[in-house]
């Protein structure tokens, strides 16, 4: 009989359960939005934001992370998202989607934002879905 996620896995938003060195390899080497993020500037992303890790209850090992950029009061941004691949195909992904989901709803939060090249389908199951006027959105690149 296989565990489900919900078995296996453990999600937290405590900072102090946060693997750094695990997390900055997984992101500057193994994602595509981040390749290349130096370890400071991954430390202070993590401390400037709020941080939720998955982790496997048998082993204590940070199996995933998402970020949340945020006010708690109007505007969140969820980055970050990264899964082990050797914990993929579980549904952790979209079990971290949630719990950021989820821990934001009660603060009032009311534009919950995100960008992704290839996640599509994890995002809309928590309810994520394209801008209806993406014309409006600007960014400024320092880099």
């Amino acid at each position: 009989m296989t565990e489900t996620p919900q078995e296996r896995y453990e999600i937290s938003s405590d900072p102090a359960r946060l693997d750094a060195a695990r997390i900055h390899n997984w992101l500057s080497n193994g994602s595509y939005w981040a390749k290349g993020r130096t370890r400071e500037h991954q430390d202070r992303a993590i401390a400037g934001s709020l941080n939720f890790g998955a982790y496997d209850l048998a082993s204590g090992e940070q199996a995933g992370y998402a970020r949340v950029v945020t006010d708690l009061a109007t505007f969140a941004w969820l980055c970050d998202v990264y899964v082990d691949p050797a914990a993929r195909g579980h549904g952790l992904g979209g079990r971290l989607v949630a719990a950021a989901r989820d821990h934001l709803a009660p603060t009032g939060v009311y534009r919950f934002m995100l960008a992704t090249a290839d996640a599509h389908g994890v995002y809309e199951k928590a309810g994520f879905q394209p801008l209806d006027n993406p014309d409006r959105w600007m960014a400024l690149q320092f880099r």
